[in-house]
């Protein structure tokens, strides 16, 4: 770090950066996109040369996880390119963790690459075992592919993480049987609650939605549940399943919102940085860059963008339009 860390107006130390590389994707998952999606056009969407001066800007300023989202990060063409730019700000120490989030459809053909270059873990979105509601619930996915892709990443060194969305009626009746899996694999778990991103066509969300305090109290009936203090740099809070001894994660965006401790902040693939998830406010960085900014413009552009960042996130399903966000999940980086 070469630069004053980012701060924001409530005092909270800017250290994790989530970066969407593209809003493309090769599923269609029910909570996260319309099944007939309009994606950008290439001109809005950053170059991976500007994606990587952006992403150095924040490293500059003390950020030290960097997460690469989509979309499916792993269907951008070479993208491999930018995770090596990423990797050599391991190797320089100025960033601590490098890690992406994926769908799993592509890691048997990236695993090994993304140890190469400092990949140590990836969080993996996977919401049921079951081959025909896999099929269902992304539209268009391939369990088999994606189960291969984990084996793949385990074989290449990475632990791996599973994120499954809370949904009413799917995940609710897979919830035992994916902890079991979970459990032979060594995979840590985390719940997800459905938020309310983006028009998904007629899948309503309020049907979707099943709260994770619901979920906790049904794990709570069938083990002895401890509260563990530990926070990996998101927005997760774990218990330990003391008859199992895995961990398992809970991100209650509705139940329980995580805004006090909130380090984090959201690059968009068009540049639009959002300071927070469930917020309409953005910041455009694109515009800074193309307008030829030299790094301490770039910086200062940064740094305004930090002190407009909200003191929480404004997510509620009962007020209608008041409390939803209009940009899809697959375009602000999952």
């Amino acid at each position: 770090m070469d630069a004053p860390p980012l701060v924001d107006p409530f005092g909270r130390t800017i250290r994790y950066l989530r970066v969407s590389v593209t809003d493309r994707c090769d599923f269609r998952c029910v909570y996260c996109m319309a099944e007939e999606m309009t994606f950008l056009p290439k001109r809005e969407v950053l170059s991976l040369e500007e994606l990587e001066r952006l992403c150095s800007a924040f490293v500059r300023h003390g950020v030290e996880k960097l997460r690469i989202t989509g979309g499916e990060p792993l269907v951008r063409r070479g993208v491999m390119t930018f995770f090596e730019a990423m990797g050599r700000h391991l190797g320089t120490g100025a960033l601590r963790e490098l890690t992406l989030t994926t769908n799993g459809s592509q890691l048997s053909r990236f695993a090994g690459d993304l140890a190469r270059v400092g990949v140590r873990r990836v969080n993996v979105s996977l919401d049921t075992l079951d081959p025909a509601r896999f099929r269902r619930l992304t539209r268009r996915g391939d369990l088999g592919q994606v189960l291969d892709g984990i084996a793949a990443a385990r074989a290449a060194g990475l632990r791996v993480k599973i994120n499954a969305v809370a949904l009413k009626g799917d995940t609710e009746e897979e919830m035992f049987d994916l902890l079991a899996w979970c459990a032979r694999e060594g995979h840590d778990l985390t719940f997800i609650e459905v938020m309310p991103m983006g028009d998904i066509g007629n899948e309503m969300r309020l049907d979707q939605f099943w709260s994770l305090r619901d979920l906790r109290a049904r794990l709570a009936g069938r083990f002895t549940l401890t509260d563990l203090t530990e926070r990996t740099g998101g927005p997760a809070r774990y218990v330990r399943l003391e008859e199992t001894g895995q961990k398992v994660g809970f991100i209650t965006p509705l139940s329980h919102n995580f805004c006090e401790s909130c380090n984090r902040v959201r690059l968009t693939c068009t540049g639009q940085l959002h300071t927070c998830l469930g917020q309409e406010g953005a910041s455009d960085l694109r515009g800074v860059l193309r307008e030829g900014a030299d790094d301490a413009a770039l910086d200062e552009a940064i740094r305004a963008a930090i002190r407009l960042k909200p003191k929480g996130h404004d997510f509620d399903y009962s007020r209608g339009v008041g409390g939803r966000v209009s940009r899809h999940m697959s375009h602000t980086g999952g």
